[in-house]
């Protein structure tokens, strides 16, 4: 039975959809004024495999993921470009779109902008307003009256007052309680706008999503994800909003992936220490950035180093390395490996011990090379299809190998004559050449692998 941690319950539970074989899954996305740095495929990545295993074990998915096409952060780097923010907003989301695809990450079922889902927010804040859940402030905003919901702070696990505590109080602030949140803002003089019951503004950050969710997946759905960072207050100011507005409950499992760290502090833009996904691209292999990204459980912190992305290179040359010149399977290998699989993923979407049940069979692979070449082929089909679940090793291994080999910048064509010249040493029993040849390859920090189908090479 699949387990999943709920961040609202802290406890894992066996996973239950509202309806038998459906599931409807949410993901805040990305604010669109940038390029996507690593930390944003880490959160995506962690989902992606989400949706890939729920899909291979039979489910519907309904996958939603919005783009925030408005917001403070896009005005002000619109303004300091001197351009339109919709120009902005459809540069940075074709970058997002091409990044994630280079990653391999499956496309939403719908992927909504906070502009064209303004009438139904402006609808979420009437109700608000009308159940005495909102409040219209002598400055003309509408806030969210957080004292008036009595659950707040059910999601991050603290009550009220104590949040309040580390809550920022601005001069003159207009607002009721230091908690209160913006529903929807006034425009100043040249921002974006659209005209609503309080004049022509723009809304809130948190009501996109409360609005949006419910408009596809309806006011109870099954998932809610994103990373731990959005717990508060985006996550807990949605739920507050959703269900003062619904009088319903609107999410049954909070799912929120850990941060990306490079030297043990979140990735992050205002902390000025991230990568882009495109520029790491130009360094590194696509699967080997994503198989970085699935190498700790979701909810941990994941470390970025040049240690952690070579030990991926590394693991991804080990499992093509074992897929390399076998034949075509008639059938697939014994279930064990695969029952394994389904275990660790099972619990909570475990990839680091999915990844060591990979090893094993890869191990076996090898093994099964030197006795059994049809058999090999079969665990090697179990392989690729365990892979595909976690959207790698679907490459042809002679491609991933050579590309890999390539990047280290090793004379392939060298190599390969030298193993030609090694090898009719070998046939002609002249050892001593064979030995010395090895001897030379081994100082190229070239490992050789002697089996069935011949001899391979990979780097060290």
């Amino acid at each position: 039975m699949l387990k999943i941690y709920n961040s609202l319950t802290r406890k894992k539970e066996i996973f239950k959809p509202m309806e038998t074989g459906k599931v409807k899954l949410y993901v805040c996305g990305v604010t669109v004024y940038d390029y996507c740095h690593l930390g944003h495929a880490r959160t995506y990545t962690a989902f992606d495999v989400v949706i890939r295993y729920l899909q291979w074990r039979g489910y519907d998915v309904t996958y939603v993921r919005n783009i925030t096409d408005i917001d403070d952060k896009i005005i002000k780097r619109a303004n300091e470009n001197d351009e339109d923010f919709n120009v902005l907003v459809k540069r940075f989301t074709q970058a997002m779109h091409e990044d994630f695809s280079a990653l391999g990450m499956t496309l939403p079922d719908h992927e909504p902008t906070a502009t064209e889902f303004i009438p139904q927010m402006i609808n979420m804040i009437e109700t608000l307003l009308t159940n005495n859940h909102a409040y219209v402030a002598s400055n003309g905003d509408v806030y969210f009256s957080v004292r008036d919901f009595k659950n707040y702070g059910c999601l991050a696990h603290r009550n009220i007052d104590q949040l309040e505590s580390g809550a920022r109080v601005e001069i003159n602030d207009v607002k009721h309680d230091p908690l209160d949140f913006v529903l929807w803002k006034l425009a100043k003089p040249n921002e974006p706008h659209w005209e609503s019951p309080w004049g022509a503004g723009r809304p809130g950050w948190h009501i996109e999503c409360s609005a949006m969710s419910t408009s596809f997946l309806g006011n109870t759905f099954d998932i809610h994800g994103g990373g731990k960072d959005l717990i508060f207050p985006h996550h807990e100011n949605e739920l507050a909003q959703a269900e003062a507005s619904t009088q319903q409950k609107f999410v049954n499992v909070w799912m929120h992936a850990g941060y990306l760290q490079i030297a043990k502090e979140k990735m992050s833009k205002s902390l000025g220490n991230f990568f882009t996904i495109r520029d790491s691209l130009e360094h590194h292999a696509p699967e080997v950035l994503r198989y970085f990204l699935m190498t700790s459980h979701y909810r941990s912190p994941l470390q970025y180093d040049d240690a952690a992305i070579h030990q991926s290179r590394s693991s991804l040359e080990r499992f093509y390395t074992a897929l390399r010149d076998l034949p075509n399977a008639n059938s697939l290998a014994d279930s064990k490996y695969e029952e394994k699989f389904v275990k660790a993923m099972d619990d909570d979407f475990n990839t680091p011990i999915a990844f060591s049940i990979l090893f094993d069979l890869a191990h076996e692979i090898q093994r099964l090379r030197e006795s059994d070449l049809d058999l090999a082929a079969m665990h090697g089909a179990l392989l690729k299809k365990l892979g595909k679940v976690l959207g790698i090793l679907q490459d042809d291994p002679h491609s991933f190998l050579m590309n890999e080999k390539k990047s280290s910048n090793v004379d392939v064509n060298k190599v390969d004559a030298l193993i030609v010249a090694r090898n009719q040493a070998r046939a002609s029993k002249q050892w001593a050449e064979a030995d010395r040849i090895r001897a030379e390859l081994t100082a190229m920090k070239i490992i050789l692998e002697d089996n069935m189908a011949g001899t391979t090479w990979k780097y060290e």
